[in-house]
């Protein structure tokens, strides 16, 4: 069992959810030793008391446990795959936890490397934005070996409220690319319903109070619909993060030989509001699609 006494816990990656997932885990006693391409993000863990490392391999050297937190497939291959990735430089018995939206061919890739090593390598990507992230409150879907998932579902507890066991390694991120296409067709629905609204002359914010909690209640249209009306498009979730996301999925659906209409509108949809510099805005700048 992992407990502060004989449990080191590694970091990688300390942006917008990173960072309060890391923080979680050191509120609980662990020592956090953490990297992050712009030591300026991870100024706030660095002050409450985390260490610092110059490398991914650096940390694979100090902690037992590793997650990583990271933008892009392309991200997640180098610093675990790399010449100075975590899988070559772990020690044998350590737990990687990827964290990341990827490819779920990658995170087999990750694991069948791993294992080769005698190193636990976990597939576990998370739902529920900057919110979910800040208030522990994540959803975590998990792929890997069912032991070694068990072993982890304690830190797995500090970072999240809903931890399901998926199945094999890849599993985890192919239920994210599940949630991902629920949410791409959704938040189609909740901009158009908004941007009706107010054509229609009625106040947005009454509206949102009829139909948050009937049938046509999300996530979405609870948390992003009201950030949409007070013009606040920071990101929770970065749109270019959604956007290689929706791309996933369309190469898993095409693989699998199904159609997936209402995630390709979406992906045509986001893809014009990166062209027009809204690629670091969160995904609730959707809104914005109807003003321009």
């Amino acid at each position: 069992m992992f407990t502060p006494e004989n449990t080191v816990i590694g970091f990688i990656g300390t942006g917008v959810m990173g960072k309060s997932m890391a923080g979680h885990l050191m509120a609980a006693g662990y020592q956090v030793f953490i990297y992050s391409r712009t030591k300026e993000k991870a100024g706030d863990l660095l002050e409450q008391g985390a260490e610092w490392g110059e490398t991914p391999q650096e940390v694979a050297t100090k902690a037992n446990v590793i997650f990583t937190m990271v933008g892009y497939p392309s991200d997640v291959e180098e610093i675990y795959l790399g010449e100075n990735g975590l899988v070559h430089h772990a020690k044998p018995g350590s737990y990687l936890i990827d964290m990341t939206t990827s490819a779920p061919s990658l995170a087999v890739k990750i694991y069948k490397a791993a294992k080769g090593r005698d190193i636990h390598s976990i597939d576990a990507p998370v739902s529920g934005g900057d919110v979910g992230a800040k208030e522990a409150k994540l959803s975590i879907m998990v792929g890997g070996e069912e032991e070694d998932v068990e072993a982890v579902r304690p830190l797995l507890n500090l970072m999240g409220t809903n931890i399901i066991y998926q199945g094999r390694a890849g599993a985890g991120q192919h239920t994210k690319m599940c949630n991902q296409i629920a949410i791409a067709s959704n938040m189609i629905g909740v901009c158009e319903a908004i941007v009706y609204a107010e054509k229609a002359g009625l106040n947005p914010d009454a509206v949102l109070k009829s139909i948050t909690t009937g049938a046509a209640g999300s996530w979405s249209l609870t948390n992003l619909a009201p950030r949409m009306l007070n013009g606040n498009f920071e990101p929770g979730f970065y749109i270019k993060h959604f956007i290689k996301d929706m791309k996933i999925a369309l190469d898993e659906a095409e693989n699998m030989e199904m159609k997936v209409p209402g995630l390709a509108l979406a992906k045509k949809l986001y893809d014009q509001l990166a062209e027009m510099g809204e690629e670091n805005s969160g995904t609730q700048a959707l809104y914005k699609y109807w003003k321009s």
